[in-house]
């Protein structure tokens, strides 16, 4: 009997200071969904959690520009965010946030059995200050010129250019982002983590990641080569989590983002545990030396994941490294990367006031970054839906359910004799999910799309070569092998689109089976039996007007 995996998937926490765009849910969100939805209907179990990063210091600045506090800014954002990867059919068994009483909780342990463990100490250290306001500048509160890349927008916690962290002393040229002033430096006090202590056994847990992706690797071991440094893990600003020490002076401070932020995906799944009736189920993705836990997000999340959070988990003991760190690269748009901050973006939620989800799941796999950045267009985006979902997935669907209700009732007819070129596409049918399955499985998503792709094409192939659309008038027997056939072909279809297309697989089903759970089958080839009768058969997808090219170039532009 085949074993049941226990999968965890993390998705990385979007700050929550604006509305979500296209990259990011190329970057991380699509990815992720496919790997879990793939793995639950393959019968393992998963859990897939995320949540909004309520306490970065973006949110802290869109607040002021708002005039309104972080906390309304934070929760607006969040429910726009959730809302959004839900239309988007994101199956996340939760999606939390980091302003909780239960993440506060583990976070709070985290750091103090760090303490504890004399992993954590306290020094004074220099930080940008505003004279005019009288306070400490954090992270993003100043920009300056990158020291290692000369970027001159550089941010005071990492450089997006070159995806260096940094701290603001770093920066030559600081100034505010508040007012532009130059800020003076002032001595501050900070609890900092030994990341220097890790150093040696992160570089080898790294180095025996063999199945990682090379960009993942190089940047991770080129920061280590360079010498990983104590970080402050506290900073002056109060909104965030309170620092668990009883020492006044830190009543002014929170714990960093970066530390908390990846404990999240710790807490979520405790959380979702206690949801579930049972406040200790998350052991058995956390403690179980077999239970495998894999991260999605974009390459500027990186270090976080590679470095920060497994030094966390080193220190705190007991709690299993990640399986797998996958870090997509960039989509860009118009040669730029997606920003949220510049306002350089595709937004989902008015994407998808005029367009389906579905085709936007599968062009954003179709280009994913997963090596290198990829572009965005209006024009791949048309193409895809129309020469691809529409012409060849949609058509050849369309083709035989079509023949099939004109002509035999809508009642899937017998097959009469099954010849070696029936047997051929039957055992391709197959053969996809087990290539499907392996490329998924290794995080090549691009490629297993491809194989889908190559199997609907297969099977307009065949279609075109049995002709059943002529053999039904000379005698219905002749083409109804080669129906029965093409509808084993869809159920096939049915199942390896579920992880990219999961609303269009849940179609098809709802049109061939009586039962409503698409899952149940697992990934395998549901034959179906003779004299099923076709249900409801709809449209799969709509062909798009060449004319939205240049409408939305031209918003584009405006």
């Amino acid at each position: 009997m085949k074993l049941r995996r226990k999968i965890l998937v993390g998705v990385a926490w979007p700050y929550v200071n604006g509305e979500p765009h296209l990259g990011h849910i190329a970057g991380m969100n699509m990815s992720a969904d496919i790997f879990a939805r793939f793995h639950r209907i393959s019968g393992n179990d998963v859990v897939m959690v995320s949540g909004s990063d309520m306490h970065g210091t973006p949110t802290a600045l869109k607040a002021i520009d708002e005039n309104t506090t972080p906390e309304k800014i934070a929760t607006k954002y969040h429910k726009i965010w959730e809302q959004a990867l839900n239309d988007m059919g994101f199956s996340y068994d939760l999606y939390t946030n980091t302003h909780t009483q239960e993440h506060q909780d583990v976070v709070h342990d985290i750091f103090l059995k760090l303490e504890k463990k004399d992993l954590l100490y306290e020094q004074t250290q220099s930080m940008p200050f505003s004279e005019k306001e009288k306070l400490f500048l954090s992270d993003r509160f100043v920009y300056g010129e990158c020291p290692y890349c000369d970027e001159n927008k550089a941010r005071g916690d990492q450089c997006e250019k070159c995806g260096k962290t940094l701290d603001p002393i770093d920066l030559k040229n600081i100034k505010s982002i508040r007012d532009n002033s130059t800020p003076v430096f002032k001595e501050t006090t900070h609890k900092f983590i030994k990341l220097s202590f890790f150093e040696e056994k992160l570089r080898s847990w790294i180095e025996s990641r063999s199945d990682w992706r090379q960009n993942v690797v190089n940047q991770s071991l080129g920061m280590i080569k360079e010498g990983l440094h104590d970080r402050a893990i506290t900073r002056d600003i109060e909104w965030g989590i309170p620092v668990p020490v009883s020492d006044e002076k830190y009543s002014s401070k929170s714990i960093y983002v970066w530390f908390e932020a990846v404990i999240g995906y710790l807490s979520a799944t405790k959380s979702w545990a206690k949801k579930q009736g049972d406040k200790n189920l998350w052991k058995k993705w956390w403690i179980d030396p077999d239970g495998e836990t894999y991260y999605f997000q974009g390459k500027d999340n990186i270090p976080f994941h590679t470095i920060i959070w497994p030094a966390i988990l080193l220190g705190y003991e007991e709690l299993n490294l990640p399986t797998d760190v996958v870090a997509n690269e960039y989509l860009n748009l118009g040669g730029l990367d997606f920003s949220k901050s510049k306002g350089h973006a595709v937004w989902v939620r008015e994407f998808l006031k005029s367009y389906e989800s579905e085709p936007l799941r599968y062009y954003l796999t179709k280009i994913m970054p997963e090596t290198s950045d990829s572009e965005f267009t209006w024009k791949g985006f048309v193409e895809s839906n129309n020469n691809e979902l529409v012409a060849t997935l949609g058509n050849f669907v369309h083709r035989i359910f079509n023949i099939i209700n004109k002509n035999y009732d809508g009642i899937i007819p017998d097959p009469q004799s099954i010849e070696k070129e029936d047997e051929k596409i039957l055992d391709q049918c197959k053969k996809t999910l087990i290539d499907i399955s392996s490329c998924i499985d290794s995080r090549k998503f691009r490629n297993a799309l491809n194989h889908l792709m190559q199997l609907a094409r297969d099977g307009n192939k065949y279609i075109d070569k049995k002709e059943p659309w002529k053999m039904v008038k000379i005698d219905k027997k002749l083409s109804s092998t080669s129906l029965w056939v093409g509808c084993n072909i869809i159920s096939a279809l049915r199942t390896a689109m579920y992880p990219f297309l999961p609303k269009t697989s849940d179609k098809i089903h709802n049109m061939i089976f009586d039962d409503s759970d698409t899952l149940r089958d697992g990934w395998s080839v549901r034959e179906i039996p003779p004299e099923t009768k076709l249900k409801n058969v709809k449209t799969l997808f709509i062909k798009l007007d060449e004319s939205v090219i240049d409408f939305e170039n031209g918003k584009f532009k405006d």
